[in-house]
């Protein structure tokens, strides 16, 4: 795509995102707000972002999303999104969510929320803002548990969600309840089954659950999710896969703290996955993998701020070097490929009060998550030791 077409396309995409919203914005049962961000990014050695180390602007969002207030207790939220983030997730305008949000009188002190449509997960630290770039504190998330090849699957699901609140005199309690499914794009398929998988994959459900616990004085946030979700695989008429499916299941730990001048967080997590069929009629294995990061930001001013962040992954808790995973691919697949560990660090400056400038530069070694393990190419995709930096002008109203 040349510079000139891809910014026609932006400039299309913005035009449909703003039409008619002015008006809109006067209603006070309307409110809406937006962003554009636009920067450069490069991923070396690797084809993670960009390839053949190329230094690109596709690091692109925009996006819009708005409230109505249909009654005291009964309210409709939306976002409508333009992404480009390289090779990380499909390219294009999607509905990042769209549900009704139904708020329960307060029961014996606990205040409750129901989302029926596209709701957004609320079940992990980040979940409900990683779409939004200027309440991340980095481009690219910790990709230990915010994997953005499934991007689109793991913001949100269309079904239900229900989110109960208790604000005690000593604490406050969080207990959060979700089921539903997404829909899998062509990339996520080539990301599970490998670029040869020709036929129709789909959720068949996603389940979590979380709960959160916080010190009435707010500084510590701790808590623990599960998750278990199915997929199930049809095969083209011509395919190199067979029919089947998966069965994935995390259980995860939380941890935040935020001081005066710093603030730090850290997410551990065990991923169980099965798979039957697929590659084989008769095929079933089984692997759990373990990860987690830990960030600290440090606020020099209002206006401000750095971080550092290390972040680990392991395909397989049992084969954490990758050597077996080599072994069995007859080579196929090196074993730098079974796990992945970043070091990262990254500042922000807030030049205005919707106007940022964000900076990051990420160290890595492996490539699990930055590429399927299925794809026949894998070598050329990631070296051992790779990098990848960003730099991101962002604005919000």
């Amino acid at each position: 795509m040349s510079i000139t077409t891809r910014y026609i396309n932006i400039a299309s995409v913005c035009a449909f995102l703003f039409s008619g919203l002015s008006d809109a914005q006067e209603s006070t049962d309307f409110s809406w707000h937006g962003y554009i961000a636009q920067g450069i990014t490069q991923s070396v050695d690797s084809n993670f972002i960009t390839s053949d180390n190329a230094i690109t602007a596709e690091l692109t969002e925009i996006g819009v999303n708005g409230h109505y207030q249909l009654s005291n207790n009964l309210s409709v939220a939306g976002q409508i999104n333009y992404l480009d983030g390289g090779n990380r997730f499909e390219r294009g305008t999607r509905v990042d969510y769209l549900f009704v949000d139904w708020t329960i009188p307060d029961v014996a002190g606990w205040q409750a929320q129901i989302h029926l449509g596209r709701f957004k997960n609320r079940h992990w630290l980040y979940s409900v803002t990683r779409d939004v770039p200027q309440t991340r504190d980095v481009a690219v998330l910790p990709q230990s548990v915010y994997f953005d090849g499934f991007r689109d699957v793991a913001l949100g699901s269309n079904g239900i969600q229900t989110s109960f609140k208790h604000y005690g005199a000593d604490d406050i309690w969080e207990i959060n309840w979700s089921y539903g499914r997404s829909n899998i794009n062509d990339s996520q398929r080539a990301f599970l089954l490998g670029d040869d998988a020709k036929g129709d994959i789909k959720q068949d459900f996603v389940h979590q659950a979380s709960v959160f616990w916080q010190p009435a004085s707010m500084q510590w946030k701790v808590g623990v999710s599960w998750l278990d979700s199915d997929f199930t695989y049809t095969p083209a008429q011509v395919d190199s896969r067979f029919k089947g499916g998966a069965n994935v299941r995390r259980l995860m730990l939380s941890l935040q703290y935020f001081s005066e001048h710093w603030e730090l967080s850290s997410e551990v997590l065990r991923e169980e996955q099965r798979n039957q069929g697929l590659f084989t009629p008769t095929f079933e294995d089984s692997r759990v993998g373990q990860g987690g990061f830990v960030q600290f930001r440090y606020l020099f001013s209002n206006k401000v701020s750095g971080l550092i962040s290390y972040d680990t992954y392991d395909y397989d808790k049992d084969d954490r070097n990758g050597t077996q995973l080599e072994r069995e691919s007859n080579g196929a697949i090196p074993a730098y490929f079974g796990y992945m560990d970043s070091v990262a660090i990254g500042g922000r400056w807030d030049i205005a009060p919707t106007l940022r400038l964000q900076a990051e530069h990420h160290w890595v070694e492996g490539g699990t998550r930055a590429v399927s393990l299925l794809n026949p190419d894998i070598r050329s995709h990631t070296e051992k030791y790779w990098q990848m930096w960003s730099l991101q002008l962002m604005y919000w109203f």
